[in-house]
């Protein structure tokens, strides 16, 4: 299980990594003119650094995915991974929410790289799932530096505890309607037409504590943030103070949610949509494939993003680890399957 001194920990890993960096460079043997390279400016600045990121497992997890995604990690090595949110389920009882994260937990138990939770929808509705992450995860929204890169963790499910439980049962009534009168029918409910659902919600507190980490850290080469549901889509949200305090800085900003990838610009820096590391199937909504992406930081503030595709990402034998040639990775290839 995760506790909450696992930041510490990992900031102390941080700090230990930049000093281990550039010990011994390129010694060529005895060679004269003309080389056989190009050059000797090799891609090894000690300030790069590579972290992944993977998306929703839920709204219909689909079986071995998630664990060969985890596999597949093991052979890329990133310096640590974190989410987008909706990790677990959820709307169970306490029993059956704690066996739902110690299902996760156990799953990236033995990765050799830190990994960082993120909140969605489907871990933390609830007052009792609030609950729960806070006895095992403690808090919901975060920060942390890396290299002098600042992480922003933040909770796109943060509203009055009235306005919450009214939510959880309009949600409850749209699902029955899903289920006896389809799709349509459950997106025209309460629940369905309200904007948490779909950019979910954040108080004045949380944004206070953001604008307040971004003041503190000015200095900071790239600012990158992980939220689950894109809040920036929300009508008279305080979540603009967030971006004015964000302005004059560079920044990325990820999000989940609707289990299709989608890239926008947005006060022109970049904001990507992740689609899904096991989730379920929405192929009407665009790219719905599973994915892990790969984010390499380097020198003042150069980032550079890549989406790899699970069915792409192979062993050394030829084979995708985990029996994953066995697996569906993409909608369109999934159909009638």
């Amino acid at each position: 299980m995760i506790k909450s001194s696992v930041l510490a920990s990992f900031l102390a890993l941080a700090l230990a990594c930049q000093g281990n960096a550039g010990e011994r460079g390129f010694e060529p043997g005895p060679v004269a003119d003309p080389l056989p390279w190009t050059h000797e400016n090799f891609d090894s600045d000690p300030q790069k650094f590579t972290f992944a990121i993977h998306s929703d497992l839920t709204g219909g997890e689909r079986p071995d995915i998630f664990a060969t995604a985890m596999a597949q990690l093991a052979l890329l090595r990133p310096e640590f991974l974190i989410s987008v949110g909706d990790l677990i389920d959820g709307g169970g009882d306490r029993d059956e929410l704690v066996g739902e994260w110690e299902s996760y937990d156990a799953r990236v138990k033995g990765a050799r790289f830190p990994v960082l939770y993120v909140s969605g929808n489907h871990d933390v509705s609830s007052t009792l799932e609030r609950e729960i992450w806070g006895e095992r995860y403690g808090p919901i929204y975060y920060h942390f530096r890396y290299r002098d890169v600042l992480f922003l963790v933040l909770d796109s499910e943060d509203m009055t505890p009235e306005r919450r439980e009214e939510l959880v049962r309009q949600r409850l009534e749209a699902i029955e309607i899903h289920k006896a009168q389809g799709g349509e029918a459950a997106l025209a409910t309460p629940y369905g037409q309200s904007h948490e659902k779909q950019s979910g919600a954040i108080s004045n507190t949380q944004v206070d504590y953001f604008v307040k980490v971004l003041a503190d850290n000015e200095d900071v080469r790239h600012t990158f943030l992980f939220i689950h549901k894109p809040l920036w889509d929300a009508i008279d949200s305080p979540y603009v103070r967030i971006e004015a305090a964000l302005m004059d800085r560079p920044f990325t900003a990820f999000n989940g949610h609707v289990h299709a990838y989608a890239y926008t610009q947005r006060m022109g820096r970049d904001h990507i949509q992740l689609a899904t590391t096991g989730g379920g199937f929405f192929p009407d909504l665009g790219m719905s494939e599973d994915h892990v992406t790969l984010v390499t930081v380097d020198g003042e503030d150069e980032v550079s993003i890549a989406n790899l595709m699970l069915a792409g990402i192979r062993d050394k034998t030829g084979v995708i680890p985990n029996n994953g040639d066995t697996l569906c990775f993409s909608a369109a290839d999934c159909e009638g399957k």
